[in-house]
């Protein structure tokens, strides 16, 4: 019988779980919602590393505008990702939740992304952007 040291058992574990995490498919689950309170919640957030939910103002044409709100995003699936609004949202405005990295910026863990920019960008599956569109009720 083989035995196996802790550092090796951790270092599977962790291997199943990275790969675990990248054969996941990034998703945003959200619903129409009251933001009165000056949050937006998705309800479940699939992504494939650390990163950040991206709330971004839109419309009809379903264009990412300025970003309103954000929360950091741990791998894997999260339930309940709740953004803090950074500026007064109204009933009936469209609000896009969208995935965005972590890479590319200066700082782990500040959140560095401006509209057109590299850092902390959104991400993308099958070159499409990983979002959700809400109404604010």
């Amino acid at each position: 019988m083989k035995t196996m040291t802790l550092a090796a058992a951790l270092s599977v574990l962790a291997t199943g779980a990275f790969a675990e995490a990248h054969s996941m498919t990034p998703a945003v689950s959200a619903s129409d919602q009251d933001v009165s309170e000056g949050t937006v919640t998705a309800e479940t957030v699939t992504a494939t590393e650390n990163g950040w939910l991206v709330v971004h103002r839109t419309d009809e044409e379903m264009a990412p505008g300025p970003v309103v709100g954000y929360a950091p995003l741990k791998m894997g699936e999260t339930m309940d990702v709740a953004a803090i609004l950074q500026e007064d949202v109204a009933s009936g405005d469209m609000l896009m939740l969208m995935v965005h990295s972590e890479a590319g910026g200066n700082e782990t863990g500040v959140f560095e992304y401006t509209l057109g920019a590299t850092e902390d960008g959104p991400i993308r599956m099958d070159d499409e952007l990983v979002m959700q569109v809400i109404t604010a009720e």
